[in-house]
């Protein structure tokens, strides 16, 4: 039951590029994982289902390398720096759960002619955002998928579609490199990573093929505000 709820969260969030970090950490809880096995679980799953969704982007060359590539090189270090704080959880729920429901909300309201991409990035917004949104993403745990999308919507860095396919990837990096730290730490993933991360896989594939084949770019933003929202709320109201 758990590998399938597993697989059907995957499938949600792969349409829209992201891996499911935050509602696999929330499934966790609720099946009363230890604490020391969830990060690190999670941070698995989501390189597994951001890996199938960055190769079937890449084989189709939807990931704009070049755009890609400052984003996630300055995010790498910050993300080790950002794992090695730890905030005390009620902290950690409340301002990662207000920062996804802004951001569900910004994308929520944005006009249609916003769906398309329209600007440069300039290799120092680059740099500084992809800093930023790792520092984030070490110290919340996920893969910074969540807060790099929104970013690049409203900023029409990427169209929405864009953005998923830029997500993957940026979400498999930070994963690796969130995991580095996590074993680091002493932590270690479920005895059953293999089975969660087959249900995890086969989502990965459904979704991704779902997003890339029939969502169009308002219903792509639409599912993403969607998503951010959800995470946002079992953050705030469920944890």
């Amino acid at each position: 039951m758990l590998t399938a709820c597993f697989a059907i969260v995957s499938l949600l969030y792969s349409t829209v590029g992201q891996a499911g970090g935050t509602a696999f950490l929330a499934l966790m809880a609720f099946a009363s994982f230890p604490p020391n096995e969830m990060r690190p679980t999670a941070l698995l799953l989501n390189i597994v289902a951001a890996t199938y969704s960055t190769w079937l982007f890449n084989r189709g060359s939807h990931i704009d390398w070049a755009k890609l590539n400052p984003l996630l090189i300055a995010s790498l270090p910050t993300t080790l720096v950002g794992a090695s704080i730890v905030l005390a959880e009620n902290i950690y729920n409340a301002v990662t759960g207000i920062v996804l429901l802004v951001a569900a909300v910004f994308l929520i309201i944005g006009r249609s002619n916003r769906d398309a991409s329209d600007r440069t990035t300039p290799l120092w917004a680059a740099i500084s955002t992809g800093a930023g949104v790792g520092f984030i993403s070490g110290l919340t745990g996920v893969g910074g998928g969540v807060f790099l999308a929104p970013v690049l919507v409203r900023t029409r860095w990427a169209s929405p579609k864009q953005t998923a396919a830029l997500s993957a990837p940026f979400i498999v990096g930070n994963s690796a490199v969130g995991l580095v730290g996590a074993l680091h730490a002493g932590q270690a993933p479920s005895s059953q990573t293999w089975l969660y991360a087959l249900g995890a896989l086969a989502g990965a594939m459904i979704g991704t093929m779902i997003g890339l084949r029939w969502l169009s770019q308002a219903t792509t933003r639409y599912i993403l505000a969607a998503v951010l929202g959800f995470a946002g709320l079992q953050l705030v109201v469920f944890r």
